[in-house]
């Protein structure tokens, strides 16, 4: 995810607040298991995880889906909770 994108979230964010809760619950799953172990000590996915995760959702690793398909997939994880 370069700078560009993340500019792009949250532009989409400001604009569409009610979206945010759902998008950082899905970060919040993502993220690497002990992060606090691994600078820079952020909760955030380790990179061949992403890769592979963007592999899946579209094809390719370098490309991200459109925001609106990033909200209807956390929306859609949060109502398929199961075993919690």
């Amino acid at each position: 995810m370069t700078h560009r994108d993340l500019r792009r979230i949250v532009t989409y964010v400001t604009l569409h607040p009610w979206d945010a809760l759902p998008l950082l619950r899905s970060a919040w799953r993502l993220r690497r298991r002990q992060w606090w172990f691994h600078a820079p000590f952020l909760p955030l996915s380790s990179s061949p995880y992403w890769e592979f995760r963007m592999m899946t959702a579209t094809g390719s690793r370098d490309t991200l889906p459109t925001l609106e398909e990033m909200v209807a997939a956390s929306k859609w994880s949060i109502r398929q909770r199961v075993g919690r």
